[in-house]
């Protein structure tokens, strides 16, 4: 007799240089970043920002019994955040999908709200040129 395999589903979401992987699993429903529940992530803008695809999924009825672990790197705190955010949208989108693999009024919802949720974010840093300190400062000129 064949076990029946447990469904898990794998994401991702990049911003700047953060990344963020999420695990989407059956279970308890609980939320971890990096090992921590994710109502003592700080700072607390940081925190509801994060939370904002379980609380459409919730308004939704859509947030089922669920466990999901999501490790990041790199970037900075809001760079982060907006990786895990991505990566928890689109993790929830694919594991209430069922066979078909994207539940799509969920999805038309994320999209709604913000389009971010789902879709990285492809701005990056400008690099520094010469004749100047940053991407578009340069040398002042004068002409007397």
């Amino acid at each position: 007799m064949a076990r029946k395999q447990k469904k898990v589903v794998h994401t991702s979401g990049k911003r700047k240089t953060a990344v963020a992987r999420a695990t989407v699993k059956a279970g308890k429903g609980r939320v971890r970043v990096n090992s921590e529940p994710i109502e003592i992530l700080q700072p607390a803008l940081s925190r509801r920002k994060a939370m904002e695809p379980l609380i459409i999924a919730d308004a939704m009825k859509r947030l089922s019994k669920v466990d999901i672990n999501i490790l990041t790197h790199g970037g900075g705190i809001m760079g982060q955040t907006d990786a895990i955010r991505t990566a928890l949208a689109r993790g929830l989108v694919h594991y209430n999908g069922g066979a078909e693999g994207l539940d799509e009024e969920l999805r038309d919802e994320y999209l709604r709200f913000d389009r971010s949720l789902l879709v990285n974010d492809p701005r990056r840093k400008e690099p520094k040129h010469q004749l100047g300190r940053g991407a578009r400062r340069k040398k002042q000129k004068s002409y007397r």
